[in-house]
């Protein structure tokens, strides 16, 4: 006869032993996060609902504690801090100074840094000082990769966003796994600063062609047409792009966008400068053209200085229906 009660105690050891087998496999290895801002801020909650605990560190300390929130979340007094407590470190910041500067300080990543560190910078930054920015790491014995993202703040929240990937392929691979927790298309662009070359590329594309929308649309309106007629027939035809399908610039076209909330939150008109500047910098160092580029930036600086470098860009479209205004009154 079989001994029920020996099997079943046998079965729950077992149970037990998977159970463990199963918690362990399961846990997460901490990452640090640097930079907790409209973007970051979503990207770093997204690591962390995947179930990795973090470090993390940014100037404003309201931004760390809206973080620590979560579970397994703690925050760090300097980016050293953050970097000798973990072996992947992701930095998501406005601009090339406040790179170099989170990374070469002297209470910065590399002075911190443990051997063997991946480091992961997901600003939009000159191609040039992600390169520099790079070499020094591998000089500190850590392995970089550049990995600007494009999809906007609602795309860090969903977890949506596409990373451009600049590095060697053992580090996309050994990053990739992360990104995968806040993106959903992730891409190899070849060697270091590759990845910012892509995304320069890209805002400089994004940045003409919602002028270019917000321009039609602004005179298809004032001719007499219906907005959302108008737009319709854009999306369906040759017209038809992310910054009028998706993203289109006149107030009530389209829900939940910024230019249905009075252009608050979104990607600020000081950024989208910011990234064509970027572009035409880039430019003047190999002598390749950009007319329309340099055209795209001084008409976003002009906003800026008109008091819209906080808004979003697409309030390009609400400048020029003033300027209309003007003219005719």
């Amino acid at each position: 006869m079989l001994n029920l009660s020996r099997n079943a105690r046998v079965v729950r050891q077992c149970a037990r032993g998977f159970s463990a087998s199963a918690v362990n496999a399961q846990k997460k290895s901490a990452v640090g996060f640097i930079g907790l801002g409209n973007m970051g801020g979503h990207m770093a909650a997204n690591l962390a609902k995947h179930g990795h605990p973090l470090v993390v560190f940014d100037v404003n300390t309201a931004a760390v504690g809206r973080l620590q929130q979560l579970p397994d979340v703690r925050g760090a007094a300097t980016p050293s801090e953050v970097a000798s407590q973990v072996d992947v470190v992701i930095t998501m910041l406005p601009s090339s100074p406040h790179v170099q500067s989170v990374y070469s300080a002297a209470n910065g990543v590399f002075a911190g840094l443990r051997r063997g560190s991946l480091l992961i910078d997901t600003s939009t930054i000159d191609p040039t000082a992600a390169r520099t920015v790079a070499a020094a790491a591998v000089s500190h014995g850590a392995a970089m990769i550049d990995a600007p993202v494009s999809g906007g703040v609602g795309g860090a929240e969903a977890g949506t966003l596409t990373f451009m990937v600049g590095g060697d392929a053992e580090s996309f691979d050994r990053a990739k796994p992360l990104l995968q927790c806040m993106g959903k298309n992730i891409v190899h662009c070849g060697s270091a600063g590759n990845g910012q070359v892509v995304k320069v590329c890209n805002n400089l594309v994004l940045g003409i062609s919602m002028i270019g929308v917000s321009e039609a649309m602004n005179l298809g309106i004032s001719l007499g047409m219906d907005a959302k007629t108008l737009a319709g027939i854009f999306n369906t035809s040759s017209a038809r792009c992310w910054s009028s399908d998706t993203y289109n610039p006149v107030p009530g076209v389209l829900p939940n966008v910024p230019a249905s909330r009075g252009y608050a939150g979104g990607f600020g008109v000081d950024l989208m400068a910011k990234d064509l500047g970027l572009a035409v910098n880039a430019a003047e160092q190999i002598k390749a053209p950009l007319p329309l580029a340099a055209v795209a930036l001084q008409l976003y600086n002009l906003l800026s200085a008109h008091g819209y470098g906080g808004k979003d860009f697409g309030s390009i479209y609400e400048f020029l229906k003033k300027q209309e205004k003007k003219s005719s009154s």
